[in-house]
């Protein structure tokens, strides 16, 4: 089978995954070095704004890959159309695979309720509006320079997840004014109510209207916030704050959907290999092994997982769906859910013990035991870096008449305080920006209440 096959055999894939009911836009297909494969992974796009940060993450990846602990077959870009990067060293037959795996990514963007939602109203050409949010920023860059510009970058993606996705992404600032108390009602019962005397009467609408507090409740959409309270931002700030807020919405979805997304891919490219029988045998059967690969357990036999592969849970429990309740209903699901609601509907407890997902123990004998079964202990540990797109729970409490911002860490629903360290490390960046005081109260290790306050 020569190189060129692949490419050849992208629209035999794509009619097959038609025919078995997949529907998605079109995607655009390339194959690129493994260097800008791992800037794609770790930038999250292939343009994005410029930040030291990326440079931090783009050396572990690079340690981890030459490690052998990590290897990326492609990187895929919902959209319409939607974009797919896979990695110029995967041989022939990965890329057969790998061609599939993205027509079920492609499916599950297209089709499910928080993919859909977000596209509209991020839009449908994120990479290109990427490459346009670091234009603007080179320019900043140029007219206000790199230190400046640096420390907005900083404060903003310091708080890239820390939006509110339930929010619309172009939302209207709060009302100035608290709103009227209305009057009261001039029917029969209010006229005989207020006949009983002066104690009984209710207050009317009286006196000019009171400014609303800022904010008027507790806010935990910090990017936005920012970039429409901080008292002296100027306007080329505000749209960076506004940038990172915008690509958040869209990452969103990728990261609250990963085992059900990956689960979905894996399961159609499986399902698509098995009835392409325009592929050469050879080809098929090394495509095989790579799916063999990508869908194992992180762990096997004696070896215990310290994390879960969502290639190989989403994968199971799809195909236990699939078994048990048919196509159809997967599909409804894969609409309808997200992680949240699909480990939690769907990760059963004799799926947990077949995939051995229990919690073990190893005792000085060498003998693996269980140690818990609680299915929904182990359906908490596989959820919990999810909540809050992985971020503490903070909001914006109130802001003083002085311009002190107070956040608020709701360490209760955490089940935890903050890191000391890096909240004020955080708190710094913020207050560069706010150019005010800002604090936050938390806990402490002992779970005593613990104030961490910073002064631009």
């Amino acid at each position: 089978m020569m190189i060129e096959d692949w490419r050849s055999q992208i629209p035999n894939i794509e009619a097959l995954a038609r025919a078995q009911g997949l529907k998605y836009h079109p995607v655009e297909f390339e194959a690129v070095p493994d260097s800008f494969m791992s800037e794609i992974a770790i930038y999250g796009l292939p343009v994005r704004m410029p930040h030291w940060s990326f440079g931090v993450r783009y050396i572990y990846q690079l340690i981890q890959h030459r490690m052998g602990l990590s290897r990326l077959f492609e990187v895929v870009f919902p959209g319409n159309p939607g974009r797919a990067y896979l990695a110029a060293n995967n041989s022939v037959a990965e890329n057969v695979l790998v061609t599939a795996h993205v027509l079920g990514h492609a499916d599950f963007s297209a089709n499910n309720i928080l993919f859909r939602r977000s596209q509209q109203q991020v839009g449908e050409r994120i990479v290109e509006q990427a490459a346009a949010h670091a234009r603007q920023i080179a320019g900043a860059i140029q007219e206000h320079g790199l230190e400046r510009v640096e420390a907005v970058l900083d404060a903003a993606l310091a708080l890239e997840q820390h939006v509110d996705v339930d929010q619309d992404l172009r939302r209207p600032r709060y009302p100035e004014l608290l709103p009227e108390r209305p009057r009261p009602a001039d029917d029969e019962f209010a006229r005989r109510f207020a006949a009983l005397g002066p104690d009984t009467e209710r207050p009317s609408s009286s006196g000019p209207p009171k400014r609303a507090p800022v904010p008027p409740h507790p806010e935990k959409d910090l990017l936005w916030f920012i970039a429409q309270y901080a008292p002296e931002m100027e306007p080329w700030e505000r749209d960076i704050f506004l940038m990172v807020r915008e690509e958040s919405f869209y990452f969103y979805p990728v990261f609250a959907c990963q085992i059900m997304n990956e689960g979905w891919a894996s399961y159609w490219h499986a399902r698509l290999l098995r009835e392409a029988d325009f592929l050469p045998d050879a080809a098929y059967v090394d495509a095989i092994k790579c799916h063999s690969d990508v869908v194992r357990p992180t762990a096997s036999g004696e070896n215990v997982a310290l994390t879960t592969n969502p290639y190989h849970l989403g994968f199971s429990i799809w195909e236990k769906i699939i078994e048990q309740h048919g196509l159809e209903q997967a599909r409804r699901i894969m609409e309808e859910d997200d992680d949240f609601a699909f480990i939690r509907n769907h990760l059963t407890f004799e799926l947990a013990q077949e995939l051995k997902l229990f919690r073990f123990k190893g005792p000085p004998n060498g003998v693996l035991t269980v140690q818990e079964v609680d299915l929904h202990r182990l359906h908490d540990a596989l959820l919990a870096p999810k909540y809050g797109f992985g971020a503490p729970t903070v909001s914006a409490a109130h802001v003083h008449v002085d311009g002190k911002l107070d956040l608020a860490h709701d360490h209760v629903t955490d089940g935890r305080g903050l890191d000391t360290e890096r909240a004020r490390r955080v708190l710094e960046y913020i207050a560069r920006v706010w150019r005010r005081p800002v604090a936050i109260t938390t806990v402490d290790s002992d779970n005593r209440p613990v104030e961490i306050s910073v002064t631009p």
